[in-house]
């Protein structure tokens, strides 16, 4: 049995995965993790989640746990991701981190415990978004000179524009273009450069997540798109993470890894 600590558990995103481990029989949650001062500190994780008491009251910190975990889940915020990490690589703790908006110093901070404990990093963990990082990968090599349009849809509280994930399916598409110019967000006005990457965002209401990628060239439009419909798509995609990440000792790696979709995205 895999014991799981669940950082940010009482947010949407923890919350959720509270509720994939609960359906998980290989796995269990041993500890439900908040910021100090955080609504919920004390109540019982599974009643946050909406399944009933698990016996696993939210805390502040893993020391009351009389056994460690094996895996901490993050999905907190970027100042919350970066005290986690700093934790876990002191500790010894395995990683999955789906926390975005993370900036360059935080980002180093991962790759620097990465050298201690193994460490499953991704924008997004769903299992058809990674198909889509892959399939975007190959649009971009296939169609050098094809204009490309990123568009992310959210709901209004999110905090990051453009999305993780969008900025990182500009990232592949950067990848493998020759001769890129600059990223343009929010376009306007002004004739379209070659080679430019657009960015677009929308926040409304409680929409949960859709990205759409449209590589344009003369007479032609390919369209990638998904639509996520619930969080647990998400959830799911973080405990598959987990029992892949079990195998590891140190490292960084994504959830093209986990999914095995590397030969297939091409991707380093």
């Amino acid at each position: 049995m895999i014991r799981i600590a669940v950082s940010g558990a009482g947010g949407r995103m923890g919350r959720s995965v509270v509720v994939a481990c609960h359906a998980d029989p290989g796995v269990t949650v041993a500890a439900a993790l908040e910021q100090v001062g955080a609504v919920g500190l004390g109540t019982d994780a599974g009643e946050v989640a909406g399944i009933g008491a698990i016996g696993v009251p939210i805390c502040a910190t893993l020391e009351p746990l009389a056994a460690p975990p094996d895996v901490l889940i993050d999905f907190s915020s970027a100042q919350g991701t970066l005290e986690r990490v700093q934790q876990c690589s002191q500790a010894g703790l395995r990683m999955v981190i789906g926390t975005t908006g993370l900036d360059a110093a935080a980002q180093a901070e991962v790759r620097q415990a990465a050298t201690r404990i193994a460490v499953v990093m991704a924008p997004n963990m769903s299992v058809g978004i990674n198909l889509m990082f892959a399939l975007t990968g190959q649009g971009a090599r296939t169609l050098q000179q094809a204009d490309v349009e990123i568009l992310d849809t959210h709901h209004a509280a999110k905090r990051d524009a453009p999305s993780g994930t969008a900025l990182e399916l500009g990232r592949i598409v950067r990848e493998e273009r020759t001769a890129p110019a600059d990223d343009v967000y929010g376009r306007r006005g002004g004739v379209r450069e070659a080679g430019s990457i657009g960015y677009a965002s929308l926040r409304a209401a409680d929409v949960i997540g859709e990205h759409t990628v449209m590589f344009a060239w003369a007479g032609e439009r390919l369209e990638l798109i998904h639509r996520a419909t619930d969080r647990m798509a998400f959830a799911d995609g973080a405990v598959r993470a987990v029992h892949w990440v079990m195998q590891h000792d140190s490292g960084l790696y994504d959830m093209q890894d986990v999914l095995g979709l590397r030969s297939i995205s091409n991707r380093a």
